[in-house]
């Protein structure tokens, strides 16, 4: 896997860096916030799938499997983006930008953690969830990251599909299998996705314009992205009630999906509503984001509680 050489004009690497400082330039190329994200849709997934608690080791199996296999795919990322990074305030002080790790320490890094987290999911879980590990990665690394992020303004819609496989690892690791509950919250996690990121990029819409990546809050109007935030939001929540009657969810579960899914619809209505006046700024688009994260977690707490507290609702 390689990219075009680093411009000449790259910054110049540290004459020498401390261990600590060297640690937490490899923890940045993981992306470790990304990886918060999807280890919250992980352990809610296995309870849920296990109706109570699995054993602490294929929890811990799992958790540090997924989250190496998400840091792998999170600094094949950094390595293969470099050029780009250099070019947005966002990403400028990455490690690879700084020169604080080199591309050929990153590129070896991002194998032996990708690996790494393959084996402990094949021996810590089953081989169906290392499977799935190598699928997440594939989607992230290739799919996403190589294929259509700079070709196209739905990159985020296709490649976003790596940030679901962790539900599918969770239920394997517990089941074994994929069972329609798994395939319902990977398609919740689908069309979070857009709504979640676009408003982020029309935030940074400077930032990806410079650096000529098409992401929608970028080259599209406000209104455009509204539209789309608002179509994916109701899509998402219509997913998320499939629980019920395909899933076996609860009272908690359900009046959790329909509480927090009626305030991001209002969220998602009110940057539409925004949008169509005119009156819409790149930061305002944020409250959307950080809306989004909290909905996440909501939706996912209350799976994991749901099995604990009653039954289902329909047989």
């Amino acid at each position: 896997m390689s990219t075009a050489d680093a411009p000449a004009t790259a910054p110049s690497r540290p004459a020498k860096l401390g261990l600590r400082r060297k640690i937490k330039a490899y923890v940045a190329l993981t992306k470790p916030r990304v990886i918060e994200l999807l280890l919250v849709s992980t352990l809610p997934t296995m309870i849920y799938a296990e109706r109570g608690f699995p054993s602490i080791g294929l929890i811990i199996a799992t958790l540090v499997g997924g989250a190496f296999a998400a840091g792998s795919a999170g600094a094949f990322n950094c390595y293969i983006d470099r050029d780009i990074d250099r070019l947005m305030r966002r990403t400028e002080n990455r490690p690879l930008v700084t020169g604080e790790v080199t591309p050929r320490e990153a590129l070896v890094f991002s194998w032996v953690l990708g690996i790494a987290s393959l084996a402990i999911l094949w021996f810590g879980a089953n081989p169906l969830s290392a499977v799935l590990g190598a699928g997440a990665i594939f989607f992230y690394v290739v799919v996403y990251t190589l294929v259509l992020k700079r070709r196209t303004a739905q990159n985020i819609v296709w490649g976003g599909a790596a940030g679901c496989f962790p539900v599918l690892i969770a239920w394997s690791a517990v089941t074994n299998t994929i069972e329609w509950p798994a395939v319902i919250l990977f398609l919740v996690i689908f069309l979070w996705t857009p709504p979640h990121y676009w408003p982020l990029s029309m935030r940074y819409g400077e930032d990806y314009r410079n650096a000529q990546v098409p992401m929608l809050g970028a080259v599209a109007g406000a209104k455009i992205v509204a539209v789309q935030v608002v179509l994916y939001a109701w899509a998402m929540v219509m997913a998320s009630l499939l629980l019920v009657p395909l899933g076996h969810a609860g009272w908690v579960y359900t009046l959790t999906a329909l509480a927090s899914g009626a305030w991001f619809l209002y969220e998602s209505h009110a940057l539409y509503a925004r949008a169509q006046r005119e009156e819409i700024q790149d930061k305002k688009a944020m409250k959307v984001f950080h809306g989004s994260i909290s909905y996440l977690t909501l939706l996912f707490l209350a799976l994991a509680v749901d099995p604990f507290v009653g039954g289902p609702l329909l047989g």
